[in-house]
């Protein structure tokens, strides 16, 4: 059992030190390129190879995970990772717009697979703890699974501080080249740390076996789908453009996204305390979450309507509302990343999660592109009219979950 805490210790801290490099990078990207004069449409399209390539990648690492051990697909992300950052620092001011886009694209394309390959290792991670974790008690693995998963978005919050702050001090290309010599000071300590074949087991065979998964499985990876689109349709190009349109500066915005980046992940590690946990790990954990999905959709149609109706003025309502999306989102975000381990076989945990995390990149794909596609059209409203509309077949595909596993 020590063992096993000391690997989930591990394993936690080096996905911590990935995640802050990759919080700096979503803003170091996003602030760089809108300061150059590029519209939300093209700020959308830099991050849609990103979050495209984690739907390959999740699917793929999944499947080598388990038949190369969690481990090296560890070593695998972040190296990765790294060469990422070093071919977007070769990015050159004299090249035409259209060559930069592409030269962008193509380093978040990598940095996109680099991450999906590191979450999918790390999550499977826990898996293989859940032995140490039942000996602790009833509902141990779920507070593992949300102070793992809450941890990480604090630190991606201090990311995003540190991607502004780096932008401003060291620049562009010596931003990147600090985060790298971070990264590789990580990769160094899996390196040295962890067992070189911990996790391995048999994967899948064909693509048919693969694919083959349970019903819980399936259904929550549809939830998935459209909980992450439905975060992502306003978060990551419409609300940072409405802010600083309304007035606000660069650092404003990146110190507010941060600061709720980083209560939102300190609500996802106390989820647990309103969650009720129950013996056989799924009987009230997914009425809980059937409730807790019905709740969110509620927070942006609100909003949508206070702003179409002018209840207040604009940025108070957006503020404010984004407190409660949050606070109700990282619930949802917990408890899912609980139950989609619950699902999961023991033996092939490493596709089981892949697979799951692959329907999480195609949600953040599809809200990604819609967010600048809808804030171009008809600015923040349309974007929270498209998070409510989502959130209402998220909760309709929760309320289908199963209460007992399959087999």
């Amino acid at each position: 059992m020590q063992s096993a805490v000391r690997h989930y210790a591990i394993v936690t801290s080096a996905y911590w030190g990935f995640t802050l490099t990759d919080g700096a990078l979503r803003m170091l990207v996003l602030l760089h390129f809108y300061k150059l004069g590029y519209s939300a449409i093209t700020l959308a399209f830099l991050f849609l190879l990103y979050e495209a390539a984690g739907i390959v990648a999740n699917l793929l690492g999944g499947w080598l995970a388990a038949r190369h051990g969690v481990t090296r697909m560890l070593v695998v992300g972040l190296s990765t990772q790294i060469v990422g950052f070093m071919v977007l620092s070769a990015l050159q001011p004299e090249w035409s717009a259209a060559m930069s886009v592409a030269w962008v694209v193509l380093a978040q394309g990598v940095c996109g697979v680099a991450k999906d390959l590191t979450k999918t290792a790390s999550k499977s991670a826990i898996k293989l703890t859940q032995a140490a974790a039942q000996e602790q008690g009833s509902g141990q693995l779920f507070k593992w699974v949300a102070w793992f998963t809450g941890s990480k978005n604090a630190m991606k919050g201090l990311g995003f501080f540190l991607g502004g702050l780096l932008l401003q001090t060291l620049g562009f290309q010596g931003a990147l080249w600090a985060m790298a010599a971070l990264l590789s000071l990580v990769l160094a300590g899996v390196l040295l740390s962890l067992p070189r074949l911990m996790g391995k087991a048999r994967a899948s065979r064909s693509a048919r076996e693969l694919f083959a998964k349970d019903p819980g499985i399936n259904t929550l990876a549809a939830a998935r789908v459209v909980l992450f689109g439905a975060r992502d349709v306003w978060f990551v190009v419409s609300l940072p453009v409405f802010l600083y349109a309304a007035g606000w500066t660069f650092t404003m915005v990146g110190s507010f996204l941060a600061a709720w980046t980083i209560g939102y992940g300190l609500v996802q590690a106390l989820a647990p305390r309103w969650v009720k946990r129950s013996a056989d790990g799924l009987s009230t954990e997914v009425p809980a979450a059937r409730a807790w999905s019905a709740a969110l959709a509620v927070v942006p149609a609100a909003m949508a309507l206070a702003l179409s109706l002018h209840w207040g003025p604009a940025t108070a309502v957006v503020v404010g509302g984004l407190v409660l999306f949050g606070f109700a989102f990282a619930v949802n975000s917990s408890v899912h990343s609980y139950l989609i381990l619950a699902y999961a076989g023991s033996e092939k945990a490493a596709e089981d999660v892949g697979f799951y995390y692959a329907a999480n990149a195609l949600g953040r794909f599809s809200g990604t592109l819609l967010s600048g596609l809808l804030y171009q059209w008809g600015g923040l409203l349309y974007a929270l009219i498209g998070s409510a509309l989502m959130l209402a077949v998220c909760a309709w595909l929760t309320w289908l979950l199963p209460v007992k596993r399959s087999s």
